[in-house]
């Protein structure tokens, strides 16, 4: 019988799961499309690898066990999976047709929504992913000020111009790579040293799980504005969780341009870019950024359903008033168990479980330990708690007290002098390919 959310001393049965990651082997590269979902992430021989189903906050694989999930898509499930009213707003579109020949209302009812949620908005552009708006925002910084450089703080997707500063950038010409480098968050010294006569615009995540200090993002836009740099938000994660209009609401800090995702369509495949008309308008002739699936109509659809729900339901406020709970329960358990090296950090809508060294483990053994605990009480854990409106009371208290049994089978291996490897049944997982700390290096000095 398949596991549900309930403790249960076995793990569940993958035996389906395995058969599709064995098929997908040497078919598919890296056998994932998304590298946060793939087998890396998740410990090889004991984890899930694909779902089925979802309904609320929880998810069904393929092997029929039911798991709370934490991690909801990577993102962009923020209401729920199968949310009625989303998906009822897909259904109508969908008897309507989704692609056309002719643009379509949605285009400018959807775009004038998002100008109303989201401050500082005089003009919006949609495509697909978060790499192809973030690419557009570089390339009209660079249309906008006839510069070149850009200084980066953050993930920014898979295109060219950022991924040529990370260790995946084979096939990036070196001449490309010399035109970005990175800074440090909360740091804006490096800011300052970085920029030059040819930086077009520095672009960030205005917050990953350190939340911005000593008045850096007010700092950043006054330098900015100062030196003539475009300065554009990278909101996957912030918009339409932080606030409905985002970090630019939520910390008060005007960018020139602000890229979204994730969030904002509950699943549908959606990415928006928005900004100041002065830039924005430079698509009209001189800079190229059209796509044929740009005005699809059911992610639209999808797009206006979420919005509008969430600024009825006020779902911001509920991410982060269930989030805040379950951050602080954390919290308190580790530092009543005396369990320092652990603390759970980040945004309450969006937090991370920080693991330090200990002499048990090293923290991705640790971080593969809790993976494989949760699996025995039904929660599907990557390290993150990407709250959604769907998640319950019920859901948060059964995680808490999950944690906490967890918990005491640690500080068993630890009173023990054991090593947490030796509890693991599947493989230790890899590191993260986008670091969530000290990922950040300094400029090169260039002659």
């Amino acid at each position: 019988m398949p596991n549900r959310v309930r403790f249960d001393q076995h793990l569940p049965s993958i035996h389906d799961s395995q058969f599709l990651l064995e098929r997908a082997e040497g078919l598919i590269p890296a056998q994932t499309q998304t590298l946060a979902k793939g087998p890396s992430q998740y410990s090889r021989g004991v984890c899930p690898v694909y779902a089925v189903r979802g309904k609320g906050s929880h998810v069904w694989d393929v092997d029929g066990n039911e798991f709370i999930d934490y991690s909801m898509g990577v993102g962009p499930v923020s209401l729920g999976y199968c949310y009625p009213k989303v998906d009822e707003a897909i259904k109508r579109q969908l008897e309507q047709g989704i692609t056309f020949s002719l643009m379509h209302p949605l285009e400018v009812e959807v775009a004038e929504l998002i100008r109303h949620v989201v401050p500082h908005t005089e003009c919006v552009r949609f495509s697909k992913t978060g790499a192809d708006v973030t690419s557009a925002a570089i390339r009209l910084a660079r249309a906008h000020t006839g510069k070149n450089k850009v200084l980066c703080c953050g993930y920014h997707g898979w295109h060219d111009w950022y991924i040529g500063v990370t260790s995946r950038n084979a096939g990036i010409p070196p001449t490309v790579m010399e035109y970005t480098n990175t800074f440090a968050y909360n740091d804006i010294v490096s800011v300052e040293s970085a920029i030059d006569d040819d930086t077009a615009c520095v672009i960030l995540e205005p917050m990953v799980f350190e939340e911005p200090r000593n008045n850096f993002l007010h700092d950043l836009r006054t330098l900015c504005s100062d030196r003539g740099v475009v300065l554009i938000f990278d909101e996957m994660w912030t918009g339409f969780r932080l606030a409905l209009g985002g970090a630019q609401e939520h910390f008060g800090v005007r960018a020139d341009l602000c890229t979204f995702s994730k969030a904002i369509a509950n699943g549908m495949p959606l990415a928006v870019l928005t900004g100041r008309e002065e830039i924005m308008q430079l698509c009209e002739k001189d800079v190229f950024f059209f796509t044929t699936f740009g005005g699809e109509t059911l992610s639209l659809a999808a797009a206006r359903a979420t919005i509008e729900e969430m600024a009825v339901r006020r779902v911001p406020e509920h991410l982060q008033a269930k989030g805040r709970w379950l951050q602080s329960n954390l919290n308190t358990i580790f530092e009543l168990r005396d369990m320092t090296f652990l603390k759970c950090v980040g945004a309450p809508c969006r937090t991370m479980l920080s693991i330090g060294s200990t002499p048990i483990g090293n923290p991705l053994e640790i971080k593969t330990f809790f993976q494989q605990e949760f699996l025995r009480h039904g929660i599907l854990w990557s390290g993150f708690h990407t709250m959604s409106y769907s998640h319950t009371e019920e859901d948060i208290d059964f995680t808490v007290r999950a944690y906490g049994e967890i918990l005491t089978k640690l500080l068993s291996i630890l009173r023990n002098g054991e090593s947490v490897r030796d509890h693991l049944l599947g493989e230790t997982l890899e590191p993260v390919f986008r670091r969530t700390g000290n990922f950040h290096i300094k400029p090169k000095v260039r002659s």
